[in-house]
This record gives C-alpha cells, structure tokens and sequence, in this order.
C-alpha cells in the first residue's frame, strides 16, 4: 500500500497539540475589522479545539487515525 497523503488545505488550516488535540484558528478577523472592538479583534489570536462533530472528518483529511 503506498503511504496515505494529508488533505495540503488542511494540514495549512489546523494543527495537532502534543496530548493529541487539533487546534484551529478563529474565523471572523481577515476583513471588516474597523467595526470590530479592540477586545473581540485581541480574542481572535487564540486557537480553540475544533469540535467534535467535526474532529473524525478533520483527523482523517490531517492523516491520523
């Protein structure tokens, strides 16, 4: 069997902590920022899980099992 290749859309859009969890960046702070406040535009750098309605599809295009 040759080797499974990762979704490259994917593997550019989330990433895997070291216990296991896939991480993914915020939607909402690439555009119309003037109207956003300063404290909700400060709380898009951080990265949250991704769900677990969505962890199955996102594990198997990143190549995990």
């Amino acid at each position: 069997m040759p080797k499974m290749k990762s979704h490259r859309g994917t593997a550019k859009r989330f990433r895997v902590t070291g216990s296991g969890k896939i991480m993914r960046s915020k939607q909402g702070r690439n555009h119309i920022l003037e109207k956003k406040s300063q404290k909700r535009k400060r709380n898009f750098r951080h990265e949250t899980e991704v769900s677990a309605a969505d962890k199955k599809v996102v594990s198997r295009n990143l190549g995990l099992r």
